[in-house]
């Protein structure tokens, strides 16, 4: 996922694993808006897609964040997404499009993203490096080389992520 740039290259990462049409992930959004708050650019936030079977639209929601990327809104996208699962479960590909619009983003570019599948690629290789590295479920987060489980339990995690974040961050000033 491209949500970085060099003059951050420094923070420390957090990889989010999610599925746009999870539940889960949507609950998820509570604790990165919370650690958001709590360290800014300090800690970088990069989603990462891991589109479950069992979620239909999941794989197309995936391959549309990254048209968002591509135009510059990528978190918004997910994040409105991550906001409506039901609506994506109920409607498909059409609400991509639509939310991209809400967004004002470049509607017709999204419709055409998800038809020639320029973002497939991307998602493939997410996958495939999810599945390397023991993701089974959504939301996983992974940082500082540890791998937190957030499909069976959101507790305490945002509390471990800190103390994980606040030691990468003591490493960097020394």
């Amino acid at each position: 996922m491209s949500d970085f740039s060099s003059d951050r290259s420094a923070a420390p990462v957090l990889e989010v694993w999610c599925d746009l049409q999870c539940p889960d992930c949507r609950t998820a959004l509570d604790d990165l808006h919370a650690l958001r708050a709590r360290y800014g650019d300090r800690l970088e936030l990069r989603l990462r897609h891991f589109p479950l079977e069992k979620n239909k639209h999941a794989f197309a929601a995936a391959q549309a964040a990254e048209e968002a990327w591509e135009q510059g809104r990528g978190w918004p996208y997910a994040e409105a997404l991550l906001g409506r699962v039901e609506e994506l479960a109920r409607e498909g590909e059409p609400f991509l499009v639509e939310v991209a619009r809400e967004l004002g983003l470049d509607a017709e570019e999204f419709d055409t993203a998800l038809i020639d599948g320029r973002h497939i690629l991307v998602v493939d290789a997410d996958q495939a490096e999810g599945k390397a590295i023991g993701v089974t479920g959504t939301p996983t987060y992974v940082i500082g080389g540890e791998r937190l489980d957030g499909g069976k339990s959101q507790e305490g995690l945002r509390e471990r992520i800190e103390e994980i974040a606040d030691r990468l961050l003591a490493g960097q000033e020394h």
